[in-house]
């Protein structure tokens, strides 16, 4: 019985070519970009949670009260880890993880930067149970020698993976040997960009520990052994900060597979974040997918008259409604299992470009019998969607009525189509309005005034002996005109990496606001064209005090409350620092958000980077070139390397613009699935009413007449879809801009754009219908076969 179903089946789809290759066209670009999503989506659920005792591992945080708010940051002081592991037995193992820098790696007369890495205990490896590919992970990183290489950097530097024991050189003045080649970390792993790992105590032998507890800067975990009670355990360390220092803070932790997902916090409570994008997309993938199946319907509906007689005859000779069912599944069905085959085709093309777009490497096994069977539940999954209403809808029909040559329930048919066309163009139309709202949003930032000069200034990290050799820099590339101005600061002026809570004079005692901070040596305010408001900028040579001195932003200023800030002490870790200038806000984060306050401390804070202003008159090439000379000069073992601060800050955009590309993506795919409906209905409504527009023709009809009068059904339903789809699309932006502080507006003429390119959009995927309809010969359509 199956094969017969599958013979008919066939002989059917054969018979329609041109529909039926609508329809697996459309379900097959739908298919694919469902999969696509959902395997993004796999790869975000999935995050962080490919460890064996992921269940046991959690991230250490802090809670407390800053800016008068309650908020949660994942950030310890370094004596954090062993202090706990030693006072509560609940832990079974405890690990730290601070960040190293981009050390230089010489393996004979091969150097390179090896790009991101960190400092972790011993108990690192064993904990997350990183696989290895050599090397004993109960004794890995026990000696502050010792270094852990990924299987890609392993043979980067070797060349090979077979590399235990072999020697690097760091920064030209530690020798390491390799204790274990890593496989490449997952990219659903918090590690999955590290390339090497160093021990602890390394970072304590070069002098880059501490045993601060009013400093937050490294990461935290812990793992619980099994059966601890989370919420009991949490109840019992959160107090563990103000055992140890001057803090409120409690100690806040959170499991490790939620930690991805669930990054936003409200008043100390995990309320989304990262999740919230993943409903969103899967929401998109779920959307996609049914106008496709939309798609599929109004066209097997739409033939309701040529395969009315089928069903009127085969219901007279003892078919039942269930065989007919049947029937029609199996089309619905076979198509599904080629379009998805198509879809499997259509991913392996397109996600390599989708994971440069996104920046992340999605992958699938082809030999996973998993992976098949799941492609096998989701065609399944997709033919019955999309066959079940068309089914039900052809088997219904009255046989006696069929059969006396009259079809009596087209209209009906004909209405359910017109809610599926409008359901295809609302979503359209939403999409459309999203992504253009969002390119606004994007184009709005980008205009706004960063508030320093980006142009022709680069920075530069302090590796090897730049630090040094800093004077002896700054003065040669002055001196030959190379450089304008030349300062040192603590963190790349994009880039925000500290803050701290200030005390000052008058200061309230709720004032819990924290203030972002940078320190430089001095022409800080000239190397980066920043606007001076009042006082001045930084000048050893003049004021050799300036070491203590405090530039304040405006924000920082307001908040302060000075009447005259110039004079003013400032206290921060320890030190008094005297306010000697006030500029104009710039933007340090994001340019869709508020201004921090912030300070500028001088040359007692640390500073890691040279930041270098180019002569406007010199090429940005030939300055380059003269400083590298001058950089190899004074520092020969390390290759110079620099960015441009105005690529830094357009990275700021970067998510941004993907998120927008993406909205833009799946918008055009949406698109392209209506409009691949509205051709086939298009195409044939016309050959349904080829008689019609013969007589029509005889008559003195003109071709616009005609063409106007096929075209304008579909016309007014994509009318009332701008009706529906308006409110939508408003209530929706104005959720996605209440998000940024500083957005864009929400304007009228937005939607009145929309809605023309919708009709727009609409009438090009039927006017060719129309249009070939109109300009055939009456004699043709009007002969009676």
């Amino acid at each position: 019985m199956l094969t017969n179903y599958i013979k008919i089946a066939f002989r059917n789809l054969q018979k329609n070519k041109g529909f039926t290759a609508i329809n697996i066209i459309g379900l097959a670009i739908g298919m694919a970009s469902s999969f696509l999503i959902m395997l993004w989506a796999y790869n975000q659920i999935s995050y962080d949670r490919i460890y064996k005792k992921t269940d046991q591992l959690y991230v250490v945080g802090n809670k407390g009260i800053l800016d008068g708010i309650t908020r949660v940051y994942f950030s310890t002081p370094k004596p954090f880890g062993p202090a706990a592991s030693g006072a509560f037995p609940e832990i079974a193992s405890i690990s730290r993880l601070e960040f190293s820098k981009n050390f230089l790696m010489t393996v004979g007369d091969k150097k390179l930067k090896p790009g991101n890495g960190a400092f972790v205990d011993q108990s690192f490896i064993e904990m997350f149970e990183l696989p290895l590919l050599s090397g004993d992970k109960t004794t890995i990183l026990k000696s502050p020698s010792e270094i852990v290489l990924t299987e890609k950097l392993a043979k980067s530097i070797f060349g090979s993976t077979d590399v235990l024991g072999k020697m690097i050189r760091i920064d030209s003045t530690e020798m390491l040997s390799v204790s274990g080649v890593l496989k490449d970390i997952p990219s659903n792993s918090r590690f999955r960009n590290h390339n090497y790992f160093l021990s602890w105590k390394f970072l304590e032998k070069i002098g880059w520990s501490d045993q601060n507890w009013g400093n937050n800067s490294t990461q935290t975990f812990i793992e619980l052994n099994e059966g601890v009670n989370f919420i009991d355990f949490q109840n019992k360390i959160k107090g563990f900060y103000q055992q140890h220092g001057d803090t409120k803070n409690e100690v806040y932790l959170q499991a490790i597979s939620q930690s991805w997902l669930y990054n936003k916090f409200e008043n100390g409570i995990a309320i989304g974040g990262r999740v919230d994008l993943v409903i969103i997309f899967l929401s998109i993938a779920g959307i996609i997918l049914l106008i496709a199946c939309i798609n599929f319907m109004n066209l097997s509906t739409a033939q309701s008259e040529k395969r009315a007689k089928e069903v009127g005859v085969r219901k007279v000779v003892g078919a039942t409604k269930s065989s007919l069912i049947t029937q029609f599944l199996v089309e619905a069905l076979i198509m599904s299992f080629i379009a998805s085959f198509i879809a499997v085709i259509l991913l392996l093309i397109i996600l390599p470009y989708f994971n440069d777009l996104i920046g992340t490497q999605l992958s699938f096994n082809l030999k996973s019998p998993y992976l098949w069977i799941s492609i096998f539940l989701f065609s399944l999954f997709t033919g019955v969607l999309a066959g079940s209403y068309p089914a039900f809808f052809l088997s219904s029909f009255k046989p006696t009525r069929i059969l006396k040559g009259g079809l009596q329930k087209i209209a009906g048919g004909m209405s359910a189509r017109k809610i599926l066309v409008v359901f295809q163009f609302t979503m359209a139309i939403v999409f459309i309005l999203i992504s253009i709202i969002a390119a606004k949003q994007i184009q709005h930032g980008l205009h706004r005034e960063s508030g320093f000069d980006k142009e022709k200034l680069i920075y530069i990290n302090d590796d090897g002996d730049l630090k040094k050799n800093y004077s002896k820099i700054k003065k040669e590339l002055l001196d030959q005109g190379i450089a304008t101005s030349v300062s040192r600061s603590k963190s790349p002026i994009t880039e925000n990496w500290s803050g701290n809570i200030m005390e000052w004079e008058g200061k309230p005692i709720d004032n819990t606001t924290q203030f972002n901070r940078i320190s430089t040596d001095e022409d800080f305010i000239t190397t980066f064209g920043l606007t001076l408001i009042t006082g001045r900028d930084f000048d050893l040579q003049k004021f050799p005090t300036d070491s203590s001195a405090m530039i304040l932003n405006e924000s920082a200023a307001k908040e302060m409350n000075f009447n005259d800030p110039i004079g003013q002490i400032v206290h921060d870790e320890g030190r008094d620092w005297h306010i000697i200038g006030v500029i104009k806000d710039y933007i340090q984060e994001s340019p869709f958000g508020s201004i921090t306050p912030m300070v500028i401390e001088g040359a007692y804070g640390w500073s890691a980077f040279t930041n270098i202003r180019f002569h406007p008159q010199l090429p940005t090439q030939e300055a380059l070139k003269k400083t590298e000379e001058i950089f190899k000069k004074y520092n020969p073992d390390y290759p110079f390397e620099f960015k441009f601060v105005d690529e830094a800050y357009a990275q700021k955009f970067e998510e941004t613009k993907t998120l927008g590309l993406l909205a833009n993506l799946f918008t055009g795919l949406t698109i392209f699935i209506s409009c691949l409906g509205l051709f086939g209905l298009s195409a044939y409504m016309a050959e349904n009413r080829t008689k019609e527009i013969g007589i029509r023709k005889v008559l003195g009809a003109s071709i616009l007449s005609v063409t106007n009068l096929l075209s304008k059904e579909f016309i007014y339903l994509i009318l009332i879809s701008c009706v529906v789809a308006f409110p939508i699309a408003y209530w929706l932006m104005d959720k996605f801009l209440s998000k940024f502080d500083y957005k864009t507006n929400i304007s009228w003429n937005i939607f009145f754009i929309t809605g023309l390119s919708a009709i727009f959009i609409a009438f090009l995927s039927v006017s060719y219908q129309s249009i070939k309809a109109a300009l055939a010969n009456p004699v043709n359509s009007l002969r009676d076969e």
